[in-house]
Order: structure tokens, then C-alpha cells, then sequence
């Protein structure tokens, strides 16, 4: 993977008190390569050693997408060719930036405006606070790729109700940002019109304590009905057994709703779920990454990354 790029993809600056990460590669909804998630690392390592930050914000310049997750055409590029250290070298730096994240000794705000998927819910979810608009769009995809739920998504899908984990994990489902904030997700919900001036005030130091800020930019968001809704959208899927989760699925949905889904990725990723209960966000990034490599290498990955970013037929033949 060529570690070099023509111009940087993400911005770092400092405003009053609040250290900014600005993800800025919007052709490709801010896809991050191991270039990017690089520049996020130093950026967000610069902002923890400057005493001057006191809250770290990290956004997108683009309004269609936070971060629509890794590069994964890429990944699928690299396994062709063999080039299997560069995408440990993808995976390693991705997790462990995830992990830094979620240790963030400072306040750390993820601002979701639009797409936030895969690697997206990475930068967002493992931090203190998750802000989405209502343009956004929040969704772990991973198994229509033959791929797993990975950047810690073993973790924080583990931690939900059970059923609407497991349904989010196996489908890829997508919620919107009152849904997300009431499956845990998200934090709150703030208006987009209202981001300048939350950021404004992020950055003022006299605008009184962050938590306080925050509260005060939060839509008011009736969380009992919307679990509800997510409980019943995910019935079954909180089963002792997959072949009970895709039978339900089944009769819900059809034979050609499941189709869509590679089934090693299927059953690999309801294991990895149920093996996550109790934990650490360390223990199972560790497990995602055995996992991620060897799936790298899964014929289902190639024909999924295929179907669904190359060719866009949506059209995989798995072989699993």
C-alpha cells in the first residue's frame, strides 16, 4: 500500500479549547485509508499533549457522510495481490487507534452528520460523546461483504439488547439518529443547523463545562417507544442457536433477503458476538483482528467486496 498520499485527508487545529480532527476525502464519503487512519492518530495524540485543548471534536467536511467505514475495495485489492502485511498493517493501526479513542483522557465528541458505517462507528461509538443530526445514518454492513463486524463492534453490539445487537451485527441493518441514540450508539441528537454554534461553544472556554454544552444543543428524544420499535424490528434475533435466528429472519424476510449475506460471515460473526459478553474492548479488538485476517482471505470477502463496491451488482455467489 503506497503510504504516501497527494494531499492530506484529514485536518488537524486547534479552536479556543477544543482540538479538531477533520476527516475531508469526500469523493469517497471519507473511506479511510491507513494514511488517514495515521493522520487521526497523530492528530488526536497531538490534541491529548496540548494542555491548551480541553475537548476534542472530530467531524467531516462532507454532509453526505461521516465516515462511510474503511477502504475496503482496497483490502479486497490487496488480498489479489497477496499483500497480506500491508493489510495487517491496516487492521493493527485501525484497532489500536479505536482503542485510543475509547482511553481518551480528555472529552472526546464525534460529530455524525450523514453516513457513519463500519470503520466510521470506529472513530465515533468507543468515544465519551456521539453526537448524530438527523441526516445521519448509522449501520454495520460488514456481512453483505462476507466480512465481520470489526473496529470493536464485537464489543459495543455485545452490550445492547441482545436482539437488536445481533440483528444490527447480522444484517447490517440501518438506524437513524433518534434510533441510534435510543440503541446506545448515539449519545444525542442535535439539529444540523445547530453545529456551528455547538462547535463555537465546544471551543469557548467560557461557555462553561463541555457536558453542560452538550446538554444544552440535545433534542429531547422519547427513547422508551423508539426501543420498543428496535425491539420488535429485531424479534428472534436474540436466539440460542443461528439456525433459530435465520429461520425467523427467514420467514420475515425470504430466501432472497438472506442471499444478500455471505453465511460464514453470517455464522462467524453471531459466534463472535455471543463469545464478547464480559470482555474488554482490548480482548476483542485482539479477537477481531485474528478474525478480520483470516477473512481477508475468504473467497466470500472477494466475491462480497466484489458484488457490492466493485462491480455494484449486488449479485455475490458465496462459496461458503
Amino acid at each position: 500500500m503506497d503510504l504516501q498520499t497527494p494531499r492530506e485527508d484529514v485536518a488537524a487545529e486547534r479552536m479556543g479549547r477544543a482540538g479538531l480532527i477533520t476527516l475531508d476525502r469526500p469523493a469517497a464519503l471519507n473511506a479511510l485509508t491507513l494514511p488517514m487512519i495515521r493522520q487521526i492518530r497523530r492528530a488526536l495524540d497531538a490534541h491529548l499533549a496540548d494542555p491548551a485543548v480541553q475537548v476534542i471534536v472530530i467531524r467531516s467536511t462532507s454532509p453526505k457522510a461521516f465516515c462511510a467505514g474503511g477502504d475496503m475495495r482496497r483490502i479486497r485489492e490487496l488480498s489479489l495481490a497477496s499483500e497480506f502485511d500491508e493489510i495487517a498493517a491496516f487492521f493493527t493501526d485501525e484497532y489500536a487507534l479505536n482503542l485510543a479513542i475509547s482511553a481518551s483522557a480528555k472529552p472526546y465528541v464525534a460529530l455524525m452528520d450523514g453516513i457513519a458505517m463500519g470503520g466510521g462507528l470506529g472513530l465515533s461509538v468507543h468515544g465519551r460523546h456521539r453526537v448524530v443530526t438527523e441526516h445521519a445514518m448509522l449501520a454495520m454492513p460488514e456481512t453483505a461483504i462476507g466480512f465481520i463486524p470489526d473496529v470493536g463492534a464485537s464489543y459495543f453490539l455485545a452490550r445492547m439488547d441482545p436482539a437488536v445487537g445481533m440483528w444490527l451485527a447480522l444484517t447490517g441493518a440501518r438506524v437513524g439518529a433518534a434510533e441510534a441514540v435510543a440503541a446506545g450508539l448515539a449519545t444525542q441528537l442535535t439539529p444540523r443547523d445547530r453545529l456551528p454554534d455547538l462547535l463555537a461553544e465546544l471551543g469557548d472556554p467560557s461557555a462553561g463545562d463541555v457536558e453542560a454544552v452538550l446538554q444544552r444543543f440535545a433534542e429531547a428524544i422519547d427513547t422508551q417507544t423508539l426501543q420498543t420499535t428496535l425491539g420488535q424490528r429485531a424479534a428472534g434475533f436474540d436466539a440460542e442457536q443461528l439456525a433459530d435466528v435465520l429461520a425467523r429472519w427467514r420467514a420475515a424476510a425470504g430466501d432472497a433477503a438472506l442471499a444478500a449475506f455471505s453465511p460464514a460471515a453470517l455464522a462467524c460473526s453471531f459466534d463472535l458476538l455471543r463469545n464478547a459478553r464480559g470482555k474488554s474492548l482490548r480482548e476483542c479488538l485482539a479477537i477481531e483482528f485474528e478474525l478480520s485476517m483470516e477473512f481477508a482471505r475468504h473467497p466470500d470477502f472477494i466475491e462480497g467486496a466484489r458484488a457490492v463496491l466493485v462491480d455494484k451488482d449486488r449479485k455475490p455467489r458465496w462459496q461458503s
